[in-house]
């Protein structure tokens, strides 16, 4: 069986300013997620879930339906508030989504088989999507799972803080922790992030998680259980946000599963900031002249 890209595209993209996951970047106005399903065809996927906000799943459908069919299988979920379908008998006003977790979770009752977790709005290469449907296909088990490691230095934006996963990694290649860093950012000095009005060093080869998990269905048990906790933890923080990194961090912790820590050397790059989106689309019309993505990408 074929693994299955699960597309992380529910998000506010509040510091973006409007629906960044659906906006055009290539030269016929296609999206990252346009990029990111065409290498993960070549690479081998064998079905498409996208978690999305439930009032967007026509413009969804509308641009990518017709395009995808024939060519890979395709479902739809969606991320919404609602927490009853977790046993939670609260109500619990938010706007903010409840994060990655919870959006992953969302997708609990479409997926049967090993899938990988990417976000909508990352662009990751084709050599990060064979190398890890080499792992689903070959290696990941409910005890041993993965993430694709980048260098952060290659993972940074120039117009603001961005949000990253950053990993202690030992020298076999598996991740000893990781620690989601709200407020990561470039200075002359370095790379440092913030935290509590102070400055703290990064090396610049840490690697980070950009979001490009390797799961079995079984991860989905351990997310529900601690996503009940959080909620109702969290229920008078509305900002707080449900991260996959911690469900990774209990895993790890409680010895249910470790994680190998793959590196690549794929080119990344996405949008945070609207003034990150010249900077993309020169990316995407250098990859077409260098021959790696047609013009024309699906026709």
């Amino acid at each position: 069986m074929k693994p299955t890209l699960l597309i992380l595209a529910g998000g506010l993209a509040s510091r973006y300013g409007s629906m960044k996951q659906i906006d055009g970047f290539g030269p016929n106005n296609e999206t990252i997620i346009d990029y990111s399903i065409y290498d993960a065809i070549k690479a081998g996927f064998g079905k498409v879930v996208f978690i999305i906000k439930e009032e967007f799943l026509d413009n969804f459908k509308a641009i990518f339906d017709a395009k995808l069919e024939g060519k890979v299988a395709t479902d739809y979920v969606f991320q919404n508030f609602d927490l009853e379908q977790y046993g939670i008998d609260l109500k619990i006003d938010r706007i903010k989504p409840w994060g990655t977790a919870h959006a992953v979770l969302a997708a609990r009752n479409a997926i049967k088989e090993p899938f990988c977790v990417i976000n909508a709005d990352d662009y990751y290469g084709l050599e990060s999507f064979e190398k890890m449907v080499d792992f689903l296909s070959n290696d990941v088990s409910p005890e041993h799972y993965a993430m694709m490691g980048y260098d952060i230095k290659k993972t940074l934006s120039d117009y603001g803080a961005v949000s990253r996963g950053i990993c202690e990694v030992n020298n076999d290649w598996f991740m000893e922790g990781i620690t989601e860093r709200t407020n990561v950012i470039p200075i002359q000095e370095g790379i440092v992030y913030e935290e509590d009005g102070k400055r703290f060093p990064l090396s610049p080869d840490t690697r980070v998680s950009m979001n490009f998990w390797g799961f079995t269905p079984e991860m989905f048990k351990t997310a529900e259980q601690m996503f009940r906790d959080f909620a109702i933890e969290n229920q008078a923080n509305l900002k707080a946000e449900f991260y996959i990194t911690l469900v990774v961090e209990a895993l790890l912790k409680k010895g249910i599963a470790d994680f190998k820590v793959i590196p690549t050397e794929s080119k990344w790059f996405g949008v945070t900031y609207k003034e990150d989106k010249p900077i993309v689309q020169a990316c995407f019309d250098a990859l077409i002249k260098e021959g790696v993505y047609p013009e024309n990408l699906w026709t």
